[in-house]
């Protein structure tokens, strides 16, 4: 990886690599095909990577920290092959979807393997409050999933009722990778707090980025169609904001749009976005989960772990994909 956050972990992070291929391994080869198609599709492992440094700025001696990452990444890419079905996504990291290419059946029970497996893991670390923190991440999570696909192209969405939605669908994820990693630290309850509330704040960060792109980006960047969110029916706070402050004839475009999930007039929807502050707000609100991330990185000491995780905090708001 060639961003700077990865070099005070890179050994571990090899580990991390390691350890997923050994822990593919099935009796079924579809199963490791798909798998394996999945995890090597060239993502950032950024959640992995954060439970790596939330352990290691904590003092973290020992080895579980390579297994509890390797964790977050099997959950997380379940996650995404069950979205894509869902999404009916065609691309994902500039290649074909699982879905698309062995059909949805296959894709969701490939998730599930990986779901299993991750679960199988955490027994074998057998920390209790681990155990318990994941799990109830897993469930917020698959929530925020239905969250979604309930709130489809609802163009009175709220803006409280968007945030509720990438809380639990990104930020949760992001959260309890860092708050782990302090866990299995035994780190003091205030820096476990710290870290907890770093994660929500970095994956807000996140997700609000990743919907600002979908209106700014472009396909060879973003590895996904730009556009793919409103096509899909998602109401992200760009078009919320749009909706707020737009007149008449943009409501009624963006309406038309989102309950058509017809992205041909991507044109003028992204001239009115722009227009009525759909990017700047956006823009706004992920600095300031940026600024309050590195407020409670403050309670832990300095070190190169503590750097590593400020400049992915950092990278989450001026990333281009």
């Amino acid at each position: 990886m060639s961003y700077p956050f990865y070099q005070a972990v890179k050994a571990e992070f090899i580990a991390v690599n390691k350890l997923i291929e050994e822990s593919l391994s099935s009796h079924v080869p579809l199963v490791e095909e798909i798998a394996s198609y999945l995890i090597n599709a060239g993502g950032k492992r950024l959640r992995p990577l954060l439970v790596l440094l939330s352990a290691r700025a904590c003092d973290y001696q020992g080895n579980d920290h390579i297994k509890l990452a390797v964790i977050i990444e099997f959950l997380h890419t379940a996650m995404l092959l069950h979205d894509d079905v869902v999404d009916t996504s065609e691309l994902r990291r500039g290649r074909k979807t699982a879905n698309a290419q062995w059909g949805n059946a296959a894709s969701v029970l490939v998730g599930d393997f990986l779901h299993s497996r991750a679960f199988e893991m955490m027994v074998e670390i057998g920390d209790m409050k681990i155990m318990s923190l994941l799990s109830k991440a897993t469930n917020g999570i698959a929530e925020g999933e239905v969250q979604q696909l309930s709130n489809l192209k609802n163009s009175e969405i709220t803006e409280t009722a968007y945030r509720e939605v990438i809380y639990r669908k990104t930020a949760m994820l992001f959260e309890v990778a860092a708050h782990t990693g302090a866990v299995l630290a035994a780190a003091d309850s205030k820096k476990q707090q710290a870290l907890c509330q770093l994660g929500s704040d970095l994956g807000i960060a996140f997700q609000l980025m990743d919907d600002l792109l979908d209106y700014e980006g472009s396909t060879s960047d973003l590895g996904k169609n730009v556009g793919d969110d409103l096509a899909e029916g998602k109401v992200t706070l760009p078009l919320i904001v749009a909706l707020r402050n737009g007149s008449e004839p943009q409501r009624i475009l963006i309406k038309r749009a989102i309950a058509s999930g017809d992205s041909t007039e991507m044109a003028a929807i992204l001239e009115a976005v722009r227009d009525t502050g759909g990017i700047s707000y956006t823009l706004a609100q992920a600095e300031q989960a940026k600024d309050s991330a590195l407020h409670n990185l403050e309670q832990i000491k300095p070190s190169a772990y503590r750097q590593a995780i400020n400049d992915l905090v950092l990278f989450s708001v001026n990333r281009q994909n």
